[in-house]
């Protein structure tokens, strides 16, 4: 204080102003400069400390108070972590930040917004590749009016089969491959969606996020679960089906079980089932986590826990050893953050006439739920519990199978990596369209079944066209005649493949 006060009386002899160190006799009123007490010196400079504090208590309260929304983060460098991750050995990851592209917003309420009419089939001969494309950043995740149906069918299946769709598995360390648990991955997964979602489906998704006085902020590897420096959500709702999901209480849960918790929300949040595939000291990426609710031609239960390779062995993939396995795990090997990919496939499945009733007995059936069988094909593969991994279509041909009973099961496939935990992120949305439907577009017949007489026999038996070929060829094959079709010219798609 003595400083200060020194300071100030410096300050106001150079502006002339005179002060007296006597209070009892100052100086005569003829004197030229302007006397001031040394006691009102004091008494300013105490009430502009005052004034100081207070000012500095305001500042801090309604900094603390404004809207979290608009509240920042520090960024952290931008290229912390790159090169690490570029020369790393097998299994290791840095946390990196990333500087995420923008997300063009959808104006249209979800239920407003039809599927997207996917055709993943082309005229002519059929090749075997891997088939991925460049995903534009705002086309990650699909979601449409079918969204209520979908999340009642997911709600189901989580309800009925429990960990059967839903599980993440713990950190593996056994001698042979030492593979990160798929807790952390499912964690930032979970923020990844609500600040996608929250951009993309404005009028759908609602979130609330932290205030900048939090105490403590959800992160990985030291760089908080956010996009763009804001503060992370600590809540998104879904206006669409009245749902609203806290991720603030994954960080009272540890491991396996707030992975798990994690991706129940994931599969409250979108359409499609999500696999996070992590790396192993091995060079192998392993199925580590996943909400594989409606995969109609596979269990998750066959599959949790195999590296890429034995998924595809495992399951009688055609030609994988051949043509796939070495470009697809040099590619996820090599799978930069900012450049996720997209690639299609189809089936062709059998669903129940509505009269068929479900073999569940009392409450809500299944085919009250789900009289698509999008959750599980039960008419092409058999009951669910008694499936044989690797032997789909492994149904005895229904009764029932008809052209109005069939339908093409289009899947929209998606890989991205995620920039703390640098798990790759699988994700699979599956569409149920009706072939009589189909078959009413120009062209799609003849490029359908064009499509399906190309098929190798090794594809054929893949794909079970045994079941269905001698009904859905002449069918087709009808529509073809009767429209006039010529051949490939004629029946390519005109907005061209997927569509």
């Amino acid at each position: 204080m003595m400083r200060l006060e020194n300071w100030f009386e410096q300050l106001m002899s150079a502006a002339g102003i005179h002060i007296w160190q006597d209070v009892a006799h100052p100086p005569g009123s003829n004197d030229v400069p302007v006397p001031i007490s040394r006691t009102l010196l004091h008494t300013i400079l105490h009430g502009l400390v005052l004034l100081v504090a207070l000012r500095v208590l305001k500042w801090t309260w309604t900094k603390a108070h404004s809207e979290p929304s608009n509240a920042t983060l520090l960024k952290p460098d931008a290229t912390k972590g790159d090169a690490e991750n570029k020369n790393r050995e097998h299994g290791e990851w840095t946390p990196q930040r990333f500087d995420y592209p923008e997300v063009t917003s959808c104006a249209f309420k979800l239920k407003n917004m039809k599927p997207v009419p996917y055709r993943p089939f082309r005229w002519g001969e059929y090749h075997v590749t891997m088939g991925i494309r460049t995903m534009p950043w705002s086309e990650w995740i699909e979601l449409d009016s079918a969204y209520p149906a979908y999340q009642r069918i997911r709600s189901h299946r989580l309800r009925t089969r429990g960990r059967g769709v839903v599980r993440v598995l713990p950190l593996r360390e056994d001698g042979i491959v030492k593979v990160s648990g798929g807790a952390e991955a499912a964690k930032e997964l979970v923020y990844e969606l609500a600040e996608y979602l929250s951009r993309r489906y404005p009028t759908s998704f609602r979130v609330t996020r932290m205030s900048s006085s939090s105490c403590s902020i959800p992160s990985l590897g030291g760089i908080p679960l956010s996009w763009d420096g804001r503060m992370p959500i600590c809540s998104i709702e879904v206006n669409e089906i009245g749902a609203k999901f806290d991720l603030s209480i994954l960080d009272a849960l540890q491991g396996v079980e707030m992975g798990e918790q994690a991706m129940k929300i994931v599969t409250g949040l979108v359409q499609e089932d999500i696999a996070i595939m992590m790396e192993g000291s091995d060079g192998k990426y392993y199925f580590q986590a996943g909400s594989i609710c409606i995969p109609g031609f596979w269990r998750m239960d066959d599959k949790i826990g195999m590296p890429l390779d034995e998924i595809h062995t495992s399951g009688n993939v055609p030609q994988f050893r051949e043509k796939l396995e070495m470009s697809m795990e040099r590619f996820f090997r090599r799978m930069p953050l900012d450049k996720p990919v997209i690639r299609h496939n189809y089936f062709i499945q059998v669903v129940k006439p509505g009269e068929i009733p479900s073999a569940d007995t009392g409450g809500e059936t299944t085919s009250d739920v789900d009289p698509e069988e999008l959750g599980w094909s039960e008419s092409t593969n058999g009951p669910e519990d008694e499936f044989v991994h690797g032997h789909g279509h492994s149904a005895e041909p229904a009764a029932y199978l008809e052209p109005a009973t069939l339908r093409v099961r289009s899947e929209r496939q998606t890989l991205r990596r995620l920039p703390r935990t640098g798990a790759i992120i699988f994700g699979i949305r599956t569409y149920l369209f009706k072939v009589e439907e189909l078959a009413r577009e120009r062209g799609v017949a003849g490029r359908l079944a064009s499509a399906i007489r190309s098929w190798p026999d090794d594809v054929s038996i893949y794909k079970g066209r045994k079941m269905y070929r001698d009904i859905l060829l002449r069918y087709l094959d009808e529509h073809t005649e009767r429209e006039g079709v010529l051949g490939a010219e004629e029946g390519m798609a005109v907005n061209g493949y997927p569509y």
